[in-house]
């Protein structure tokens, strides 16, 4: 995919006390996300979808050739906010990403998107090309409280999402007070390991202690249960 380095992603459901049990091992051997307060951060999306429910249909499908794009903030700050392209080919996972404002977003949100065809960033006329071809556009929003480790061998990023919320059709994303409803069992935590070619031995036996299963689901299918 034009020079993208591809990378590979397993997703598990595990429980609390799973969690807790992985978190104290891992800290062992892995550092906390900096950028984090504590390794913990609030992540924000936007996902983008059209009336047929395109995007959810070809993940619930198992599509192996698929391409989804979400705006993305942290702790709501919204002085801050990355439109992404994320691209599955076969076992891979592809990240496009540019920044975006807030002003720009809103213009999207409401329809006002001829401006993005001739705009500089790749990602805004993909963007673009997708929303007047198939109609996608922001459908939901989803909120989760997100911890982070990392290991450098391998480039392995260890994630546990909790608190998974969603705003069922409400586009509102920049909005602070939004109404947001649980979309995940209050005692599940999605563990996600990223990584380049191979994950470390160290990591597999340190993942191995819990009993996970390789779960399909993603939160923006999770959100999108009731709604």
């Amino acid at each position: 995919m034009n020079g993208l380095k591809g990378r590979r992603e397993l997703k598990h459901a595990i429980t609390k006390a799973d969690c807790h049990l992985l978190r104290k091992n891992l800290q062992n051997f892995m550092r906390l996300d900096p950028h984090g307060l504590d390794g913990k951060y609030l992540i924000r999306s936007v996902y983008f979808d059209n009336f047929d429910n395109k995007i959810l249909r070809q993940k619930t499908e198992g599509f192996y050739h698929r391409d989804k794009f979400r705006a993305r903030l942290y702790d709501l700050d919204t002085d801050f906010i990355n439109l992404e392209k994320k691209s599955k080919r076969n076992n891979l996972t592809y990240k496009q990403k540019c920044r975006l404002s807030a002003r720009e977003y809103e213009r999207i949100r409401s329809g006002d998107i001829h401006w993005m065809s001739g705009d500089s960033r790749d990602i805004l006329r993909d963007l673009y090309v997708q929303m007047t071809l198939f109609q996608i556009k922001p459908t939901t929003v989803v909120d989760y409280e997100r911890e982070v480790f990392i290991y450098e061998y391998g480039n392995v990023r260890v994630t546990f999402d909790s608190n998974v919320k969603t705003s069922y059709r409400d586009t509102d994303f920049l909005n602070p007070e939004l109404i947001m409803v649980d979309a995940l069992d209050p005692d599940c935590v999605i563990l996600e390991i990223k990584f380049d070619e191979f994950l470390p031995d160290i990591i597999k036996q340190l993942l191995s202690i819990i009993d996970t299963r390789k779960t399909a689901f993603s939160k923006y299918q999770l959100s999108r249960r009731y709604g």
